[in-house]
């Protein structure tokens, strides 16, 4: 048989002869073990998960069933599980998703496969923004320094932005690791898929950042500027691969401020910071693809 388990046939004893019943024995069917006490990404967190995009071939977000407003050098291929999204100096950008509009806590997923770019100019990679009118950083940004080391250079930085509206000023907090301090903060994710993950509690106001599973947040900077939950610059707007400035209508972009080239796939919005069981779990699941 075929199937990865087998439901045990029971022997049962009659008028002193041996008859062997076959109970459920199928050849196609597959229960695999839970990982973390979920059998699929989509247990993790589910009643708290707001915005989903698996790029199986469009860019529709699955929760909304919001299609892209504009879309500019993005192509759908092989990615982390199933389909993912390869852009060329390119992006997704979307309307307003009501569920977004508001996150005083928040989580930001998503599957990664990028180069560093040092000297050729040298600019770092916005994966996710929900963006603030005319300005580069959104309310939240989920991004890498790609412009500090050369290309093929196997050191990623993760990296968390912040800008949180604190009556009418915009307050400032970003969070990364840092690979001299060795250890986890050391992220091998450069031309191969990386899971990554911000997130921000207003209750303990940690901000991390997160790859492969792990938390790899420089420790110092995870409490630092923003106090209490987050509050957003409105309207805001979904952007995955790009900065707000590059979406037209979103202000003027910087020379540094450029589009991505690279791949994603699966990216996840929460309404809460996951713990760190929860991200390893759904890290786990769906690099086995479930």
């Amino acid at each position: 048989m075929n199937s990865k388990f087998l439901n045990l046939c029971m022997a049962v004893g009659v008028s002193g002869s041996l008859i062997l019943g076959v109970t459920s024995c199928k050849d196609d069917e597959v229960v695999l073990p839970a990982i973390g006490g979920f059998n699929t990404a989509a247990d993790v967190a589910a009643t708290n998960l707001v915005a989903h995009w698996g790029f199986e071939g469009d860019g529709k977000e699955t929760k909304s069933g919001a299609v892209p407003a504009s879309s500019t050098n993005a192509t759908y291929e092989t990615g982390a599980k199933g389909k993912g999204v390869k852009f060329t100096k390119g992006f997704l950008a979307y309307n307003a998703i009501t569920a977004l509009n508001s996150l005083p806590n928040m989580s930001v997923t998503a599957w990664v496969n990028v180069d560093n770019n040092s000297g050729a100019p040298g600019v770092p990679t916005s994966f996710f923004t929900m963006s603030r009118p005319n300005e580069w950083a959104g309310n939240i940004n989920l991004m890498s320094e790609t412009g500090w080391r050369k290309a093929g250079r196997d050191t990623l930085i993760v990296k968390g932005l912040i800008v949180s509206n604190k009556a009418g000023s915009p307050n400032f907090q970003d969070v990364r690791n840092e690979p001299s301090n060795g250890g986890v903060q050391v992220v091998n994710g450069i031309n191969k898929w990386t899971h990554i993950v911000m997130s921000y509690d207003a209750t303990s106001e940690k901000f991390k950042v997160y790859a492969n599973g792990v938390k790899v947040s420089n420790p110092d900077w995870e409490t630092r500027a923003t106090t209490g939950p987050l509050t957003f610059y409105s309207p805001t707007k979904p952007v995955i691969g790009a900065w707000g400035t590059n979406v037209a209508g979103g202000g003027t972009a910087e020379g540094w401020q450029v589009p991505m080239t690279g791949s994603m796939d699966e990216v996840r919005v929460f309404n809460k910071a996951l713990t760190d069981a929860e991200i390893n779990s759904l890290y786990l699941l769906e690099k086995a693809g479930r």
